[in-house]
């Protein structure tokens, strides 16, 4: 195993917006061979519940996008975190902001949107067993993410479109008893690499034997 090349990725993988390349088609064979990759994730309690929709068709995009940017209306509007100075958050918090904008204004043109999805529903649930519910989906998306940046393909996690999510099911066919839990934009990127973020130090954000 090359560990240099498996942590560069790692450290590398951003969420793209403003980078991707929306005229440049994307396959569907580099698709499915990232989705077989993420097939391999765990899984809690072995239920391998999980689904993907894939959207390629044009007018669905455009419906889908059209959710999310109604969505992200009343995102850009609420009150912005606040941070303190020297926080690296803040430092970007203009840039990022710019960049969620833009791809609202522009999540349509993505060539393939991917929705990850488990059955079942999260309503009612404890707490333990909603954290079994995304705790069986997110490795598989998360790995479906890297597979994708090692291809050259970029995305980012979004997930505002979900406050819409029946509106989201009823144009793609989603069951009901199916949870949506994100929507990926996923195009190639523009450039040729990323950089490690700038992040809290450890020491900040870990916790030996205790809080």
């Amino acid at each position: 195993m090359d560990l240099a090349s498996v942590d560069h990725v790692l450290t590398t993988t951003r969420s793209v917006r403003k980078r991707l390349d929306f005229d440049r088609p994307v396959g569907r064979e580099v698709i499915e061979e990232c989705l077989e990759i993420a097939l391999q994730a765990p899984s809690g309690s072995n239920s391998q519940g999980w689904h993907f929709v894939i959207v390629t068709d044009e007018e669905k995009r455009k419906a889908i996008s059209e959710l999310y940017r109604k969505n992200f209306e009343a995102y850009k509007n609420a009150p912005q975190r606040e941070y303190a100075e020297g926080d690296p958050r803040k430092a970007k918090q203009a840039r990022v902001r710019e960049s969620a904008i833009y791809l609202a204004e522009n999540m349509h043109r993505a060539p393939v949107h991917i929705i990850p999805c488990i059955s079942g529903r999260p309503e009612g649930l404890p707490a333990s067993a909603q954290a079994g519910l995304w705790g069986s989906i997110l490795p598989a998306t998360w790995s479906l993410m890297l597979a994708l940046r090692s291809r050259g393909l970029g995305t980012a996690w979004t997930t505002l479109h979900l406050p819409t999510e029946k509106e989201a099911a009823q144009i793609l066919g989603i069951p009901d008893h199916i949870t949506q839990a994100a929507l990926l934009p996923v195009a190639y990127f523009t450039g040729e690499d990323f950089k490690p973020a700038s992040r809290l130090p450890l020491d900040k954000v870990t916790h030996w034997d205790g809080w």
